[in-house]
């Protein structure tokens, strides 16, 4: 565990330097452990791939101070700093290809497969939060098959419709709101993922788990019409 400054008002805490699922559960096992305790000062905690940013008030305590805190909590707490910290399961209802996914042929022909086989390989595990960032809660999946790796755009699209599912190198995403993106687009959520008029509440969290469940385009406008969109 190495911890650094960032400014005068947050400490920086790396558990590794490799994005895989191991250092990712130290994270949000010690996200949890630091969120259950009373520390003078303490904000707020936010994960990432390997590190975890923690946030303090500078008038209540210092960096040098907050750093002791971590390491006793690290020192008391080894085993479940590095704890399973699983999450909660979350299951996306996807429509894939058509106008929901236009870049599904395009996947499925990197990959020299039928796009059926790939919703198959896309849609047949779990994925883990590794973090949210890029946009209010885009989540970084890991754990995608290597068989449906495909490179970004080339030339990014100024819109995504929000609810996007795409693929983006080794990883997959969804875009929760309509923005600018480079990700292969493969399908689309009817779900409202992220909504700033509701507190900025999302459905899962950094750690917790998805899996996108196939469904009809019949079945998407019956979701769509259920989320009022």
């Amino acid at each position: 565990m190495v911890m650094k400054p960032v400014g005068d008002q947050a400490v920086l805490v790396e558990f590794g330097s490799r994005i895989e699922e191991e250092t990712n559960r130290k994270v949000m096992a010690f996200a949890a452990l630091l969120s259950a305790e009373t520390v003078p000062g303490f904000r707020e905690c936010v994960p990432a791939f390997a590190s975890l940013l923690v946030c303090y008030d500078p008038l209540v305590t210092e960096y040098e101070t907050m750093c002791g805190i971590l390491e006793g909590l690290a020192a008391a707490h080894g085993s479940a700093a590095a704890g399973d910290a699983g999450g909660h399961l979350v299951e996306i209802p996807v429509c894939y290809g058509g106008s929901y996914g236009e870049d599904l042929g395009f996947v499925a022909e990197h990959a020299g497969l039928s796009t059926e086989e790939v919703i198959h390989i896309h849609s047949g595990r779990n994925y883990r939060i590794y973090m949210l960032g890029f946009l209010p809660g885009f989540p970084y999946l890991g754990g995608m098959d290597a068989r449906i790796f495909t490179p970004r755009l080339s030339n990014p699209r100024t819109r995504i419709p929000a609810g996007s599912v795409g693929i983006g190198g080794e990883q997959t995403g969804i875009y929760p709101m309509d923005s600018p993106g480079g990700w292969q687009l493969i399908g689309r959520t009817p779900w409202k993922l992220f909504d700033p008029m509701a507190g900025g509440k999302t459905r899962y969290e950094a750690g917790d788990v998805i899996r996108f469940v196939p469904i009809s385009e019949a079945q998407f406008r019956e979701y769509e019409a259920a989320e009022g969109l």
